[in-house]
């Protein structure tokens, strides 16, 4: 698949988006994105394959993100207090071939600088993003955020990659 197709567009203006929804804190818009039986899942080690199995630093389906969208807007979230600011960088995108089911599968590039009470932090990795048609647009069936430094001690993680 060539990267002027139009469905590369397509996938492209989707990932962007989904971007722009985090950086804005539009968390709501952001889960409504997902598949009802979607999943975000942040393996914890190099090339997990099993996030059931094995440790993961989050494993999220769709009632599990709206905890989390609750918890981001409830006014006692103090690992929330001042609000992190965001700002994500998507590259890289290219299309591998799909499912069975019919899903598009991408692979991502990213760059996230958060920065929160006076201090700047840097996270860096990949996205495979399953996205299956909806309407004129996508939903995400899976979201893997591999992160570069998924094995090193990183602190408190407040707003989702």
């Amino acid at each position: 698949m060539t990267n002027d197709s139009p469905l590369v567009r397509r996938v492209e203006e989707f990932l962007f988006r989904e971007a722009r929804l985090l950086d804005d804190r539009e968390f709501e818009a952001w889960m409504a994105l997902f598949a009802d039986d979607g999943i975000y899942w942040i393996p914890a080690t190099l090339g997990q394959t099993d996030p059931l199995g094995e440790v993961s630093i989050a494993y999220e389906d769709r009632q599990l993100l709206d905890v989390r969208v609750r918890r981001l807007r409830h006014p006692d979230n103090f690992a929330d207090q001042p609000q992190a600011r965001t700002s994500r960088v998507i590259g890289n995108v290219m299309l591998d071939d799909g499912d069975d089911e019919g899903a598009v599968v991408v692979r991502s590039r990213f760059t996230l600088t958060e920065f929160q009470n006076d201090a700047q932090r840097w996270f860096a990795g990949s996205y495979v993003h399953q996205l299956v048609p909806d309407g004129d647009s996508f939903s995400i069936r899976q979201k893997r955020v591999n992160l570069l430094n998924c094995d090193a001690p990183m602190g408190g993680i407040v707003i989702p990659f």
